[in-house]
Parts: C-alpha cells; structure tokens; sequence
C-alpha cells in the first residue's frame, strides 16, 4: 500500500521534470513578453514585408527559390524574367535540354545541380501532380532540390498555407542575435521559432525578419 502511493506520489514530479526540461530548451530572450515586443517592433518597422522574388504563379515561384541557394534574390530577378519567357511551365522545363537551361542560370552559381533540382522537380509535377504545384508540405518534400526552406517560402507566399517557418540566412543568424534560438541547425531553428512564435505569425515574421537583416542587421 505505501508502495502504490509513493509510486503515485512521484508521478507528478516527473511530469513537472519533464515539462521543466523542455522549456529550458529555449534560450531566455524567448520568453513570451520579449517575443511580443520584437513583434511589435517588426511589425512597425516592415508592415508591408513581401517576398523578394519575382514571380506569377507557384511553379515560377518554386524555380525561383531553387535558383536562390547561394545566390542574391536581384541576381535571380535578373535572370527569370527570360528564362520563364522561354520556359513558361513545368512541361517545358521537364523536357528541356539541360544544356540550354545550364547557359541560362549559369551566373547563379551551382548551375548544373540547379539544373537538375530544377528539370527533376518539374517533371515529377508533370507526372505525379498533373501540372500543378503540390499545396502540402510532405508532397512538395518530395520534389527534387526542395528542402523545407524552399517549401515553407512556396506554401507560405503562393498559398499563404502556414506549414513552417522559412529559415534562410538571414533568418537563421537574426534569431541567434534576437536569443530567439541557441541552435544552428536550420531545422533546429526553426522548430525553436514555431514554439514561440504563434502559427498565425509564421509567414509576416519570415519576411520581416529577411527584411530587417538586409537592410539594418547585416552579416557584417
């Protein structure tokens, strides 16, 4: 009998551990009355905060954020308004020669795996998506060269679908200087981000952010 109650009595303290280690997972600078504040302010300073890439529709969207890795969003702005003039779908892109779309994202960089991110997932849309840009995160996941980056950037801007939040370099060292994370795994991050920061926020506070780092708190 004593057994069975200090068996019950205990239950309760280990919740309470268990709750207690996964708070102290996040760094101090997360705490609610904080994360309201850096809200607040961002929303004052980037009211109308957008995506930076120039699009009209998912898919050109989708080749575009494809084309961003490791490249500036005007450098690819530069180069897509020719390139969807000569392959204006995913059919187009699917069957191209890769040679050609190659010459036409050479200045890039990393064309030849962009390349193949690109032609691949434009034709497992052709084939498995009937031509459409897929709207839930585990399909777009199995898009060649697309990672969670490009599809939270995808679902959020082209569907205003709030899957994630959108890590990219800018977001990823802002949130280590706001102490809004303490990780510097991108996947890391942004899980600490989705705790703290309410679902309805998720897609504002992305492009804020990116915004605020270009502008005001750069690298250097």
């Amino acid at each position: 009998m004593k057994a069975a109650l200090k068996l019950k009595q205990k239950q309760p303290a280990a919740a309470r551990k268990k709750g207690s280690a996964d708070s102290h997972s996040l760094p101090p600078g997360a705490e609610p009355k904080r994360v309201k504040a850096i809200l607040h302010g961002l929303d004052k300073a980037y009211p109308d905060a957008t995506c930076a890439l120039r699009h009209s529709n998912a898919f050109q969207l989708l080749i575009a954020t494809i084309l961003s890795a490791q490249c500036t969003d005007v450098r690819v702005n530069e180069v897509t308004p020719g390139l969807f003039k000569k392959y204006p779908d995913a059919k187009a892109f699917a069957y191209a020669s890769p040679g050609e779309i190659e010459k036409e994202i050479r200045s890039t960089g990393f064309f030849r795996n962009k390349t193949k991110s690109i032609m691949g997932a434009s034709k497992r849309i052709v084939e498995d998506f009937r031509g459409e840009v897929p709207r839930t995160m585990e399909e777009l996941l199995t898009l060649p060269g697309v990672a969670r980056k490009t599809a939270n950037v995808v679902l959020g801007t082209a569907f205003g679908i709030a899957s994630g939040v959108v890590v990219d370099t800018h977001v990823q060292r802002l949130s280590a200087r706001l102490d809004l994370t303490k990780h510097t795994d991108p996947k890391k991050i942004e899980k600490d981000l989705m705790q703290i920061i309410t679902q309805d926020r998720w897609i504002s506070f992305s492009h804020q952010l990116i915004w605020h780092g270009r502008r005001v708190c750069q690298a250097r």
